[in-house]
């Protein structure tokens, strides 16, 4: 399923979901603009890699900055687009780029442990793929009723069909864990970074209550 838009307005401008796609965009267009072996140099030197992890801390941040191809990056900046507006509009600005980062570390160490577990110790991890999981899960939290515009495949063709938010995104955990599961023998080959998704959405799930509840009393 695609997301195309939320049913759910937002009382102000997203100023720091706009910048956080706004900066991934550049790095991206930064990363394409190299030559292949600069490039690869790069996702080597600022890549999370698990069994480098406490040589070069940094990169738990670094990290969530880069990305693996076109399809990588528009999806993750479309998801974040179609999501993360609505979540800092409730945390507030500050509270949503903690909610976020928060996220992303959460994600990298999750997957990180996996990884260390089977087999894939020396796979540089990049992307913003964990840190708009928790995203996701901090929408779930906020608006399980909120409808969600979503392209969505019934039998041979895509339908546009509005549905839950609590139903799309649970569609969604669904995916991630099937998937999961599935490659956890083969992450010494790379690919997607499942887990990271998984440990992503829990961790944001779990943030949003605390960082939502204070948002409430201060």
């Amino acid at each position: 399923m695609l997301p195309i838009r939320d049913a759910n307005p937002h009382r102000s401008f997203p100023v720091v979901n706009a910048g956080l796609i706004a900066l991934c965009s550049l790095l991206w267009l930064y990363q394409v603009s190299l030559p292949e072996e600069r490039m690869q140099e790069l996702v080597e030197s600022y890549g999370l890699v698990p069994s480098e992890f406490f040589q070069r801390p940094q990169t738990l941040v670094t990290h969530m900055f880069l990305h693996g191809g076109w399809l990588h990056i528009i999806g993750n900046m479309w998801f974040l687009w179609v999501f993360g507006d609505n979540v800092e509009d409730r945390l507030g600005r500050v509270r949503y780029l903690l909610f976020y980062l928060l996220s992303g570390l959460g994600a990298a160490l999750i997957q990180a442990f996996v990884s260390l577990l089977f087999g894939g110790e020396s796979v540089p991890m990049v992307g913003a793929s964990g840190a708009i999981s928790g995203v996701l899960g901090a929408y779930l939290w906020l608006f399980p009723r909120a409808r969600i515009l979503a392209l969505v495949p019934v039998f041979f063709f895509m339908t546009l069909m509005e549905v839950p938010a609590v139903f799309f995104i649970g569609m969604w955990v669904l995916i991630q864990v099937v998937n999961g599961l599935i490659t956890l023998p083969h992450l010494s080959m790379g690919g997607v970074a499942w887990f990271a998704h998984i440990g992503g959405f829990v961790v944001g799930y779990l943030v949003v209550k605390k960082l939502y509840r204070r948002a409430l009393y201060t």
